[in-house]
């Protein structure tokens, strides 16, 4: 596995203890260090203009104060570091990606707002991190329909057959085999479809079940390479009419971890967004949640300099 550290974003909430609970364990799992980071929101007078970001006394912080008692008598802790920095929470977290294999915050910190769903520095972070971003959201989340049945620990990751992304799976068939979890792999596709037609022509006739068969087809080839890869990983593909984003939140009742893409930059839309489907399971959720940034492009997907 890569040396680079899992990364846990503390800053003294209970959300963000249940963080650092899930990064140690993933440290554990990928013999990796642990870097415990509290970032300092800068004084509300200070020029909005100027990004502080500096390294402070790390052993003069409360909030990593109160980390080390919570971790002293854990056992077989990897080897752990503390780091203070002081600036903007929703710029200084992505930046913390560059030099992380992982980075693991609370769905809310402190001071977020009565029911809010996630705060908007897991939300910056999700969408502009270069490493994968895990969201742990807080325990007894509710959601709606029916998770595929099964028992054992589950890995779920969403796959879009018509843009399917390396770096997502083999993020999700990882998570999975450090698990020994099963992976479920939700294949959605649109029905109805939506069919045009020329004035006067009849729409064509399309049969549900041959599109449910060419999705089901397309998402086992995707899969078999990465099946190769992890041959202790039981992957499980299911093949869902409708909204991709209620099947994969329905999926997460119960899961160890729901694993998403990042929307790919393209040329005429150079800003990273994140898409409606992991948006929606960023925010509803019940397991926590890995936003993966897209894998290597071609050239002439990226925008120009």
């Amino acid at each position: 596995m890569s040396t680079l550290p899992v990364v846990a974003a503390v800053d003294g909430s209970d959300d963000s203890l249940r963080a650092l609970d899930w990064a140690l364990d993933a440290a554990r799992r990928r013999e990796a260090p642990l870097r415990v980071v509290h970032v300092r929101q800068y004084a509300v007078w200070a020029q909005p203009d100027v990004l502080v970001a500096g390294a402070p006394d790390a052993d003069d912080d409360p909030v990593l104060d109160r980390v080390r008692t919570y971790l002293e008598d854990r056992p077989d802790r990897p080897r752990t570091e503390y780091l203070g920095v002081e600036g903007a929470p929703g710029a200084v977290l992505p930046e913390l990606g560059s030099t992380a294999q992982l980075l693991v915050l609370g769905s809310r910190g402190r001071g977020g707002f009565a029911g809010l769903l996630l705060g908007s520095n897991g939300m910056a972070a999700a969408r502009d991190a270069e490493c994968p971003v895990v969201v742990v959201h807080r325990p007894g989340g509710e959601v709606d329909g029916e998770a595929p049945a099964g028992p054992g620990p589950r890995v779920v990751v969403g796959l879009h057959v018509d843009s399917p992304d390396d770096a997502t799976l083999d993020f999700a068939f990882t998570e999975a085999a450090l698990r020994g979890a099963r992976l479920q792999v939700i294949a959605a596709y649109q029905w109805p479809l939506r069919s045009w037609a020329v004035p006067a022509e009849l729409a064509p006739v399309i049969d549900q079940d041959a599109v449910a068969n060419e999705t089901r087809a397309l998402a086992e080839g995707f899969l078999a390479p990465h099946g190769v890869r992890h041959p202790g990983v039981v992957a499980e593909p299911y093949v869902p009419a409708g909204d991709a984003a209620g099947h994969l939140v329905a999926a997460s009742k119960d899961a160890d971890l729901v694993v998403v893409g990042r929307h790919r930059r393209r040329l005429l839309a150079p800003a990273r967004i994140l898409g409606s489907v992991t948006q929606a399971v960023l925010l509803h959720a019940a397991s926590p949640v890995a936003v993966v940034p897209p894998g290597a492009v071609e050239p002439q997907d990226l925008p120009e300099d």
